[in-house]
Parts: C-alpha cells; sequence; structure tokens
C-alpha cells in the first residue's frame, strides 16, 4: 500500500493517509458485501484504487474504490452518458457512501499505448463516433472549463528543474491563447469524453473494438477527443503525419486539428520531461508547442 498511499497523497494531500491506511478494511468489506473473489491490482490513475475481481458467478469484473465520493458518483453518471455507445464498461454495482463501484472488466484490455501495433486512425474515429453520438445530458460540463483545469493543474509542475530546463512561461502561456482562440471559435460541440489519452483507451477484442475507461465528460469540440491520439505520433510516424491521417479518417478540419495539437504538445512535453522521456520524442513536442 505504500505506493498507492504515495500516488494518492500526490493528488488529496497528507490528509488521505488515514484513508489509504483503511483501504485493506473497505476492500474486504466490499468484496464481502458483493460477493467477490479479489484479485490483483491494475494500473490505476491519481484518484483511486482498482482491482481485478470475479463477481460470484466466475464473471471477471473491476472494484474501483476512491477516497473521492464525489468523483465516484460524477465517474458513474458520466459512464451511463455514454453506456448507449457500447464503448465504455458497464456499471454493475454501486455504494456510494463507500466511494465504491464495479465495473465489467474489459477482455483483453491492453491499454492502446501498449498494443502491439497502434490503434489506426479509423479504429480511433471509429471510437470516436461511437462516443460522439451520445446525447449531452442538461446541465453539464463544458470544455473550457475542463481546459482551464487542466492549465491550472499541469501548469505548476513548470518550477520542476527537469522541465524549466526545457520549457519556459512563453512557450505555455501560447498554448493557452491558442486554447482561448478554439474555445472561441467552437461551430460544433458534442459530448466528449474529455480524456481520451492512449491510457485510457483498452483493447477491446474484435467485437467490441477500442473501449474507452475514466471519462472527464464535457461538451465542446470533437477534435478535443482526438488530440492525444494525434501527439502520441511523436516518435512514430510524426504528429504532422499522424494529425493528417486522423483529419481525414474522422472528418474532421485538419487545420483546428493540428491547431489543437499545438495546444496539447506542452502537456505531453511536461509528461516526458517528468518521467524522463527519449530526447528526440521530447524535441518534437517542442518545437510543435513553440
Amino acid at each position: 500500500m505504500e505506493s498507492v498511499t504515495a500516488r494518492l497523497v500526490r493528488r488529496f494531500g497528507p490528509r488521505v493517509s488515514g484513508w489509504c491506511a483503511e483501504a485493506p478494511d473497505l476492500l474486504a468489506r466490499l468484496a464481502s458485501q458483493w460477493g467477490l473473489s479479489l484479485g490483483e491490482s491494475l494500473p490505476d490513475g491519481a484518484s483511486s484504487i482498482a482491482l481485478r475481481c470475479r463477481l460470484p458467478d466466475g464473471t471477471p469484473a473491476v472494484l474501483k474504490v476512491s477516497p473521492d465520493r464525489a468523483l465516484m458518483a460524477e465517474q458513474v453518471d458520466m459512464l451511463g452518458w455514454f453506456a448507449a455507445s457500447g464503448r465504455v464498461p458497464s456499471v454493475l454495482a454501486v455504494d456510494g457512501e463507500a466511494g465504491a463501484m464495479v465495473l465489467e472488466e474489459i477482455v483483453p484490455g491492453t491499454p492502446a499505448g501498449d498494443m502491439p501495433a497502434p490503434p489506426l486512425p479509423g479504429q480511433w474515429s471509429d471510437l470516436l463516433a461511437a462516443l460522439h453520438g451520445a446525447a449531452p445530458p442538461p446541465p453539464t460540463r463544458v470544455l473550457r472549463g475542463r481546459c482551464e483545469e487542466a492549465f491550472a493543474r499541469v501548469g505548476r509542475r513548470l518550477a520542476e528543474p527537469a522541465i524549466s530546463a526545457r520549457m519556459d512561461v512563453t512557450v505555455w502561456d501560447r498554448a493557452i491563447q491558442r486554447c482561448d482562440r478554439l474555445l472561441d471559435t467552437e461551430a460544433t460541440t458534442v459530448l466528449l469524453h474529455g480524456d481520451l489519452h492512449l491510457g485510457n483507451v483498452l483493447d477491446g477484442g474484435a467485437e467490441r473494438g477500442l473501449m474507452a475507461i475514466d471519462p472527464k465528460a464535457c461538451v465542446g469540440d470533437p477534435c478535443f477527443d482526438a488530440v492525444d491520439y494525434v501527439v502520441a505520433g511523436a516518435g512514430l510516424e510524426g504528429i504532422e503525419a499522424r494529425c493528417e491521417h486522423v483529419a481525414a479518417a474522422c472528418g474532421f478540419d485538419g487545420d483546428r486539428l493540428h491547431a489543437w495539437s499545438q495546444v496539447i504538445a506542452p502537456f505531453a512535453a511536461i509528461a516526458h520531461l517528468g518521467s524522463g522521456g527519449e530526447e528526440p520524442l521530447i524535441d518534437e513536442l517542442l518545437e510543435l508547442a513553440r
């Protein structure tokens, strides 16, 4: 639990340590409550613990718990908004008081970034068409708020030595200005997943195709759900080439998708600089950001 505690403390602060200490008892209680057989931990984000499990009938599932009960309730709602698309896991059980839910396990479930061959633009287009076909429930969040939160949260990392040595405030401010221009000129809006990086897209097999997890749903420019995949072309076929292919596959304005990639490139560069990423890849991201 030490690594889990460290991860959650980064998100919630030292006060979450008490919740982490009690988490094994909470997981045991939930397993008893729902008749689950618990398995190994899954790689998870900054705000929750996720474990493989099996339902009483042997069906594979995922148990997810978080100290942020409101966040978990929001996740349940968002998954419900996208349920008709068939491209998100089904919610099988919920305990709002415990901040817990049981989800269908996606099989084989390989994250898109770890698939033997990167997903093709057509596969990403099919995923977006299904997700964006969902009707947004009123009221819901808008992309501007999602972007403002991300710039505020990630922008704090500019002071880290490994990042400040390669990226200055000018690059970050330019990204904010580009983002504002794109938000001011939105012509078409859809219900977005809102956090569709390659770690939140799983291989659902030949029948189901790519599947999305952990939405941060908001209403906004459909290009936004394609841009993380575009930027992930850095170090492979290149961002410019992938942008062109994705725009054609999705029927997006190529110039607009490219402008979004300039907004997101600094975020990707910060992630790679903080984790010791490969220099040529970082150079490509910073060049695009400038």
